[in-house]
This record gives C-alpha cells, structure tokens and sequence, in this order.
C-alpha cells in the first residue's frame, strides 16, 4: 500500500477512485474506459498542480518520504547487482550507516559510498537510522584511498539527518573523522561525484560530501541544521518548522543558486518515491556524462579545481 504525505492527499483520492472504477469494470464487465481516462488525466492535472508549487518544508517532507529510494536501492539500479559491498574501518568496527565497495556502471569500475537508512523499524535501528558513527567516516575514507590506489573513480549518495551525536560516539573522534574526511577527500586524484539523494544535514552529509561535482536531486534538502532543531534553537519548538525551512534556503534551488551545488537532477512530477526507475536512469545518465568529463582532465588541475571551488564557497569581495 502506497504511503501519502498529507499535501499528495488529493492525490490519494484519485488513485483511490482510478482503482475502484477498474474494480467495477472487472467485476461487472461493463466498460468504464472513458471515467478511467479522464480520472487519470485529472490526475496528471493534479499532480503537476501539487509539484509545480511545493514549499521547502513539503520538499524536506519527500526527501523524508519512506517509499523514497536509498543508497542501496541506487546502487542495485546503476550496478545491476555487479557489486562489492567492503566493510569495516580496520580499527572498531564496521558502520552498518555508512555502506561502501566497488561495482560497475557499464563495465567502468566505481566506487559507491553513501549513508544507508532501513526500510522498516528492525532495520532502521541496525543502520542507526542512517546516523555514521565514526568509524562509518573512517571506513568511507579507507575505501576512498583504496579507490585512489587503483585509480577508480569514486560516487558518493548522501541521505542522513546528521552523523551520530552519542556520547560514544565524540569519545571516538566524531568532530576529527569528519574534519578528517574533509581534508583527505580535497586531494584525492580521482575524479569524485556527491549526490545528495535524501537529507544532507550537517557535517554527517559533508564527511563525505567534498568533490568535483556535487549535486542534488530536486526534491533533496542540504543544511548545517535540519528545520526542526533550527525551530527549537530559534523558537523553543518544533511549530516553527516550516517557517525555518524557507529561512534556511535549503532547497536544490537555493543550492544551486549559492553555487553550493554544481546541478540538480530533475526528478519526475510526483517524485523519486513514486517514479523510482525512471529517478535511477536519470541519476545514471549524470554521473555517466560528469565521469567521462572529469576522467579526461589532468589529476593536478582536477584537485586543483576541487579545491578552488570549495575555497571560494562562503567568500564576499566588496567594491
């Protein structure tokens, strides 16, 4: 059964009515051909009125969505099951919200890092609900340097409301793996793409978020704080959350146009969610046509360019 967040409810209904005229054509053997087609046609209207006009808030609502696709759900579809998964940190342990290895996007050989969320309440509490802890970091940077040894080049897909603030978890260095990561992923001489797919909270979404390409999805959120913890900072409550997802100019929109992020990947009108294949072949045909343009140019310049970019991230010259 689909899942509908409260503004796709006049969706809802028509899919609803779509499904029963179908049920009544079925049953009773009498056409219902002419109310399927306008109902669907009324649909599409409604859909596109619905997602022509969506909020930040309603936009970090789908990021959220429960049917949206995750990290591994990309990776299936890009890879076609020709994956690796690599685990562990080679120190603690190994980060079940951090996932990461090698696969193949028609025949080229990259690697795939990016936080995992679960699909059901047992499972989000074995991927920690795709918080990392630190050895999740230290693990994407061991399998970054692996990628960089045999000159692979290397995807990250970002979906996490933030890395782990548990105390165990700052007892281990939280703070330096992500600053850590930072520093590494500037160097590296392999070509690096980011994809933000879901949330991009904080430095949770930055430890593996530096690259030559960084890009959003459409429906896709990236902040130093989520709108509800902004709200509680700001307001002492969680009401305020809407008003704090426009402050925050968090959108693939904003994004874009703070040159925080290099594209957005449209996504089909009714979402990732529900247009999930259609959503991988358009991811794949990015990263596709940015690895063939980064794979040419020189490793020196391409660091050098990474670099540049990020520096100048944040920088305001007055006349």
């Amino acid at each position: 059964m689909a899942n509908y967040l409260p503004f796709e409810e006049p969706i809802s209904v028509i899919e609803e009515e779509i499904v029963k005229a179908r049920e009544i054509e079925e049953n009773s053997g009498v056409s219902s051909s002419k109310m399927i087609k306008d109902l669907e046609k009324k649909l599409k209207n409604t859909r596109e009125d619905i997602f022509k006009n969506l909020s930040p808030w309603q936009r970090v609502q789908l990021s959220r969505h429960p049917d949206r696709p995750y990290t591994l759900d990309y990776i299936q579809a890009l890879t076609g099951g020709d994956f690796v998964e690599l685990h562990g940190d080679r120190n603690i342990k190994d980060d079940k919200a951090m996932v990461g290895g090698f696969g193949k996007i028609d025949g080229e050989t990259v690697l795939f890092v990016g936080q995992q969320k679960g699909t059901n309440t047992k499972l989000r509490q074995y991927r920690n609900f795709g918080m990392p802890n630190p050895e999740g970091y230290r693990k994407a940077l061991r399998l970054f340097k692996l990628a960089e040894k045999f000159n692979k080049p290397i995807v990250t897909l970002i979906d996490t409301p933030g890395a782990f603030p548990g105390l165990e978890a700052e007892e281990r260095g939280q703070g330096e793996a992500i600053a850590r990561n930072i520093y590494e992923m500037m160097s590296l001489k392999v070509p690096v793409i980011c994809i933000i797919i879901g949330e991009g909270a904080s430095g949770g979404a930055l430890g593996i978020g530096v690259g030559d390409k960084v890009i959003m999805l459409e429906n896709s959120w990236y902040s130093v704080i989520s709108p509800e913890n902004c709200s509680t900072i700001l307001w002492r409550s969680w009401d305020y959350k809407e008003q704090a997802a426009e402050a925050l100019k968090l959108t693939s929109t904003d994004m874009k146009g703070l040159k925080i992020v290099d594209e957005i990947i449209k996504e089909p009108i009714g979402g990732a969610h529900r247009f999930r294949e259609e959503t991988f072949e358009n991811v794949k045909k990015t990263i596709q046509k940015h690895l063939t343009k980064l794979s040419e140019m020189d490793p020196q310049k391409r660091t050098e360019k990474r670099i540049d970019k990020f520096c100048k991230m944040g920088v305001y010259k007055g006349k």
